[in-house]
């Protein structure tokens, strides 16, 4: 395995042959960019290859959730290393993630998802540099996918290549992912054709978490239910998803929704089909920072659009969406 010019992932016998970012052709090299890597084989696969990619002024950035003892210790201290020897700066901190689930009432997984995006934030501000490449990859995507649509959510809602958020300190963040079109097994397989070395996190191969179990357990079992590989028939149905959101997104564009003051225009809204109207207020809540938009949650706010409907619908953070002179708004605040 080499990195070469191909634009094409190969694969001959289950050996990958060619391993190439597309991303990498309009990446400047003159641009700073912020990196998160964890230590596992994912994101030290994502740093070698920017780095043989030509991308020079990288910092590393490595959020410890304190989940393992030791070993998250020891992951930091792989991460620091790795990045001497790159010559790339680095950006560590620790954070207890599981006392910060207990205190804000939410799941491992939100709280530190919100603990490394404010990290982004703070490295954002240090190094003024607001882009962030992330490892997901397409066996990532696929899980995401899935489990996003077992909650019930509004089409195959999964990662974006290319993703703007705000986190709750008011930094906006640019998040690239560029291996969305790469399988983990390729990853690995590249590292350890280059002589890599990279952390293995124990709890991975536990079915425990539901992530763990999705990997573990549900894609093994759907890929034996379908007699094809499930993780690639996901991540194939997010990427035509995509392509089909931009469709939406040129046709809600077109469609001048909002009002001077961002608030969608509900006459407007009622020219549209219902489908588009779903779309546009999913679009809308999402701009809103509303979190957890799920199907439940479009058909309470699409009840908005009718007269004899109720006013107001409670949004997930403590926020509200309203009615008021054929305008619908959100007031309070929701969770970006």
């Amino acid at each position: 395995m080499r990195i070469v010019g191909s634009r094409q992932l190969g694969q001959r016998g289950g050996v990958t042959e060619d391993l190439q970012i597309p991303w990498l052709e309009t990446a400047s090299p003159r641009r700073r960019w912020l990196v998160g890597v964890s230590g596992g084989a994912d994101s030290v696969a994502l740093l070698h290859l920017l780095v043989q990619g030509g991308l020079r002024h990288l910092v590393v950035c490595h959020l410890d959730h304190r989940l393992r003892g030791r070993a998250s210790t020891g992951d930091g201290r792989f991460v620091q290393r790795l990045a001497e020897s790159l010559g790339l700066p680095c950006e560590i901190e620790r954070v207890a993630v599981a006392r910060l689930a207990r205190e804000r009432g939410e799941s491992l997984e939100t709280a530190a998802r919100w603990a490394r995006h404010e990290f982004f934030a703070a490295c954002a501000k240090r190094h003024h540099c607001q882009r962030v490449i992330l490892a997901h990859h397409a066996d990532d995507q696929a899980e995401t996918v899935l489990w996003n649509l077992l909650r019930g959510s509004h089409g195959l809602k999964g990662m974006r290549a290319v993703q703007t958020i705000t986190t709750t300190s008011g930094t906006r963040l640019e998040l690239h992912r560029p291996l969305l079109g790469l399988r983990r097994s390729d990853l690995r397989g590249w590292l350890t054709a280059q002589n890599f070395r990279w952390r293995e996190d124990a709890s991975n191969g536990e079915a425990a978490a539901v992530r763990n179990r999705l990997r573990l357990e549900a894609m093994p079992l759907l890929s034996t239910i379908a007699g094809r590989d499930a993780p690639a028939m996901f991540a194939r149905a997010a990427t035509a998803d995509a392509e089909l959101q931009e469709i939406l997104t040129w046709a809600l564009d077109h469609a001048q929704l909002l009002d001077p003051q961002g608030r969608l225009h509900l006459p407007a809204m009622r020219l549209l089909p219902p489908p588009l109207q779903r779309a546009a207020m999913t679009r809308f809540l999402r701009t809103q920072g509303v979190p957890e938009i799920d199907r439940a949650l479009i058909e309470r706010a699409m009840s908005l659009l009718e007269i004899s409907g109720p006013a107001v619908v409670n949004l997930p953070g403590g926020a509200r969406l309203r009615r008021r002179e054929a305008r619908v708004f959100v007031e309070g605040t929701a969770d970006a």
